[in-house]
């Protein structure tokens, strides 16, 4: 949809005006996007109230740790979302620097149970691959088998549903890997 709706808080913090500023001075390089400007506070109405509004959302670290914890109970689980810090907006056919990670912490008291769910970090990967390095198929190919995987009935214990077939880290894993072409 080419939408990119960019999140600060302009009316109260000075930040948040360069921000803004910034957001506005890049969007001249793509004039195929339509930019939106948006406050945190409404934004995060939004998107429990539609969020199908939404195409990319552009914000810093603070208020985007927010939104991203909310935004995972749309997807079912905390486990589903990956996340960038990228180090500028990369053209088509050129790299940036990042840094990947799925939007939960590391979850400590989950080690060595087999227990969590491992989309998040794998779609970390598949960002990486496509941001910083470049290898668009690959990251495609990775997306592609976390689809089919999903596509097909498998669950970890936190977007288990009825029907389904729950498995461990481990399995998803695996399963995931099997499918990469």
């Amino acid at each position: 949809r080419k939408k990119l709706v960019s999140v600060d808080k302009a009316n109260v913090l000075e930040s948040s005006r360069l921000w803004r500023q910034l957001a506005i001075e890049l969007s001249a390089d793509y004039p195929d996007v339509e930019l939106q400007h948006m406050l945190i506070d409404a934004c995060a109405m939004r998107l429990i109230q539609r969020p199908a509004d939404f195409d990319v959302i552009v914000t810093g670290n603070m208020f985007g740790d927010i939104l991203t914890d909310e935004a995972s109970m749309l997807a079912g689980s905390m486990g589903m979302l990956p996340s960038a810090s990228l180090a500028g907006v990369p053209r088509a056919g050129e790299r940036t620097f990042g840094m990947y990670e799925p939007i939960h912490g590391s979850a400590p008291r989950r080690a060595g149970q087999n227990i969590a769910n491992p989309i998040a970090q794998i779609m970390s990967v598949a960002m990486m691959l496509r941001y910083s390095l470049g290898l668009v198929e690959e990251a495609g190919s990775i997306e592609g088998a976390v689809n089919d995987v999903l596509e097909e009935g498998y669950r970890t214990y936190d977007i288990m549903e009825e029907g389904k077939t729950q498995v461990g880290t481990r399995e998803m894993g695996d399963r995931v890997a099997d499918r990469v072409s």
